[in-house]
């Protein structure tokens, strides 16, 4: 009785073992969490376009083609090296991608547009983060892909990197063939 009694921890023990070293091992990608917001119409806001100085309405953008939605900033160093992707993404494709400056000056934003070069179709200023709420985003970049009737079916947390870029350029090509 003893023995069975001394078997019992070290047989926990090495259950807890395997159990922690598989969840170590396994490929989790950290930047695919779910949304509340998948497949669901896109969240109706209303917002001042910092390229046109126009009013911005959602109801009337989000439709009849896949569109991207990028919350970045001009303070957020990943924002900085996802620009780059960004582009290739609009040049390649002519993707349409709605930039939304979160919580950011817009002349600096401005200014960093026209230094690295403009990916964006528009660009809608979020000083105060509302339109980021809305949209569940609590870091920054994240990038949606918008359907061509207005659903959103994919949100990336964190930047497009040369690593990324394949695996969220299929899901764009995946959303478009749908």
């Amino acid at each position: 009785m003893k023995r069975k009694i001394l078997i019992l921890p070290i047989i926990l023990f090495f259950t807890l073992l395997i159990v922690f070293f598989y969840l170590l091992v396994i490929d989790r990608n950290p930047s695919e969490l779910p949304s509340v917001l998948i497949n669901k119409e896109v969240p109706s806001f209303q917002a001042k376009s910092l390229m046109t100085k126009k009013t911005f309405i959602s109801e009337k953008e989000f439709n009849g083609e896949i569109i991207l939605v990028n919350f970045f900033a001009t303070w957020c160093a990943p924002c900085l090296q996802e620009h780059q992707y960004l582009k290739k993404l609009s040049n390649q494709r002519g993707l349409k991608i709605i930039g939304i400056n979160y919580k950011d000056d817009p002349t600096t934003a401005l200014a960093w547009l026209k230094k690295l070069g403009n990916p964006y179709a528009d660009v809608i200023a979020d000083k105060k983060g509302h339109i980021g709420i809305d949209w569940g985003v609590y870091g920054l970049p994240e990038t949606f892909i918008i359907d061509s009737k207005g659903v959103i079916k994919y949100r990336l947390i964190g930047p497009i990197t040369k690593k990324t870029y394949k695996a969220f350029y299929s899901k764009v090509m995946e959303i478009e063939n749908l």
